[in-house]
């Protein structure tokens, strides 16, 4: 066999003397800790960038918005722990002018919701996807801003027209004053009518709606 001497690579190859000195661990622990404080200073530049687009987008509103977003969120969250759920979500959205389809409903909140945690440790518990106040307030900002103004006017002319006749007439317009507390008289309401009224048929239709609120 021959002797080691006739190898003089196998030492050099896997020994200290041909490496140098070994690095210190150290220098990777630091290396790691930079690493870490980087991503986690990243993480929350992202998170404020978020919540900085986010103020801005909630600034274009105007407050009564702000407020029916609220009004929302506060009425259909049933159990008052400032999280709704699918169903809650569902007709919160609707109240507010959006009836989304199941999907889409549960796109949002595998989006933007969280599980629901255990109240009951003795009791099985099924996770539930739940939206917070913060994040339906983010998400129906974004969406109250893409809604087209047309679409704004015509969801008001629908809660004028009562029954979904197509036209607001001098009795909806009774309705609606007595409802807001507006003391009118019954000529004024007879006046606004024919004031707007331009087809002549004594009541106001969708596109003389618009037309008035454009003015």
């Amino acid at each position: 066999m021959a002797s080691s001497a006739a190898h003089p690579a196998f030492p050099s190859r896997y020994g200290a003397s041909a490496m140098g000195k070994l690095p210190d661990r150290s220098a990777f622990g630091a290396s790691s800790q930079q690493r870490g404080e980087h991503q986690r200073a990243e993480r929350e530049r992202e998170r404020l960038e978020k919540e900085r687009l986010e103020r801005e987008e909630q600034n274009q509103l105007s407050e009564e918005q702000r407020e029916e977003i609220k009004e929302a969120f506060m009425l259909f969250d049933l159990d008052k722990d400032q999280k709704i759920d699918y169903h809650e979500l569902k007709v919160a959205m609707k109240a507010l002018g959006f009836d989304l389809p199941k999907a889409e409903i549960l796109s949002i909140l595998q989006t933007h919701g969280s599980p629901s945690e255990p109240t009951n440790p003795n009791v099985p518990h099924h996770p539930r996807l739940l939206l917070p106040f913060a994040q339906f307030q983010s998400v129906m900002t974004q969406r109250i801003l893409a809604r087209d103004p047309r679409d704004e006017i015509l969801r008001a002319f629908e809660l004028f027209d009562e029954g979904g006749k197509g036209k607001i007439t001098l009795n909806d317009l009774r309705r609606v004053a007595r409802e807001l507390g507006e003391g009118l008289e019954e000529e004024e309401l007879a006046a606004m009518i024919e004031e707007f009224d331009l087809d002549g048929d004594g009541a106001i239709n969708r596109e003389e709606f618009v037309d008035i609120c454009h003015q």
